[in-house]
């Protein structure tokens, strides 16, 4: 057993609630995406515990500074957004030991936490031996947390993301030992496996016989409500929690979770069309490679937000084809006077 594990107390610390993670999503939840949603989160009076970033792919060799910065940026800020949530770095690879130095030197650049993907279901990253596809092979899962783990500094913590299995749930034992005999401070499951991908349900139940380890269990997938979120509590047995993409659909959802408001649609918690207008046209604002780029990722933004307010809709059929920038920013203050 793996005795280099930070100190359980520390860890007992960073759990002693019950945590709410904003998802690493490839594509998606990038540094401006997070910064606008953690913003969100601090503004509703429940900011996220921390972020986790996209993942950094570890192939070939050491990893230079830059890339770390590129995917990274708040590390040049205490590693913390704008409004203070910590960002704990993702990698991803197959290599244990430049998994293991590549995590050491992201710890000498600032990171708070190392937390390694084993959930990825992409075939881009499964075909090249990354990601959701190491399920099938739990003593490679063991070798990586295992090295990582004993190459940053203890009192720093080294987690995992994982999924329920590859192509089935046939190995879920074998996965969870690996876990147990790994040294990972904490674990977070995305509840299905690899090829269920992302389509419903998740199978928040199947979580449970991970509550066995020592270590805090996180439970993830399809909670797009706060309905579901208390639904994935109870089937999981867990009452900790990572949000994605139902937390850019709605980016109040961190805030509805917990709220005891028998109308949510009264509470300080929910964040109607016109007070989420700022935050959209801040996103539309912030730095990419050029305009085109920043609106493509504002359309996908947009396109999801469709699912959590009916004025997206009316918004996204206006611009669907607009391609400059200031147009969009027009219309979508305009959006505000729509009934």
């Amino acid at each position: 057993m793996n005795n280099n594990r930070q100190p359980i107390s520390a860890v007992q610390q960073l759990f002693a609630n019950p945590v709410r993670l904003l998802a690493p999503m490839e594509g998606l939840s990038d540094p401006l995406m997070r910064q606008i949603l953690t913003q969100i989160a601090c503004d509703l009076g429940r900011p996220y515990d921390w972020s986790v970033s996209e993942f950094i792919r570890v192939t070939q060799h050491l990893l230079p500074a830059p890339v770390f910065y590129k995917y990274v940026p708040e590390l040049h800020n205490d590693t913390k957004t704008a409004s203070g949530t910590p960002i704990h770095i993702q990698l991803l690879g197959s290599d244990a030991q430049l998994m293991a130095e590549n995590a050491a030197y992201a710890c000498e650049l600032g990171a708070p936490a190392i937390d390694i993907n084993f959930g990825c279901p992409a075939k881009s990253v499964n075909n090249h031996r990354g990601g959701s596809v190491l399920l099938d092979e739990p003593e490679v899962l063991f070798e990586i947390i295992s090295a990582v783990r004993q190459a940053v500094p203890a009192d720093i913590p080294v987690s995992a993301k994982i999924r329920l299995g590859y192509t089935d749930t046939s190995r879920i034992n074998e996965i969870r030992q690996a876990i147990a005999d790994s040294g990972a401070d904490w674990l977070t499951i995305h509840a299905r496996t690899k090829t269920q991908g992302y389509k419903p349900p998740a199978y928040w139940d199947k979580i449970q016989s991970f509550n066995t380890l020592d270590i805090p269990i996180i439970a993830n997938g399809e909670i797009w409500t706060a309905e579901q979120a208390q639904g994935c509590i109870q089937q999981a047995g867990t009452s900790h929690l990572m949000l994605g993409r139902g937390a850019v659909t709605r980016p109040d959802l961190i805030a509805q979770v917990d709220s005891n408001n028998e109308n949510p649609a009264d509470s300080a918690t929910t964040l109607s069309w016109q007070a989420l207008i700022p935050h959209q046209i801040k996103f539309l604002e912030g730095q990419a490679k050029n305009d085109l780029v920043l609106i493509g990722r504002y359309k996908q933004w947009l396109g999801m937000l469709t699912k959590g307010y009916s004025e997206a809709q009316t918004l996204w059929n206006s611009i669907k084809r607009e391609k400059n920038k200031a147009a969009i920013i027009n219309a979508l203050q305009s959006s505000t006077h729509q009934e």
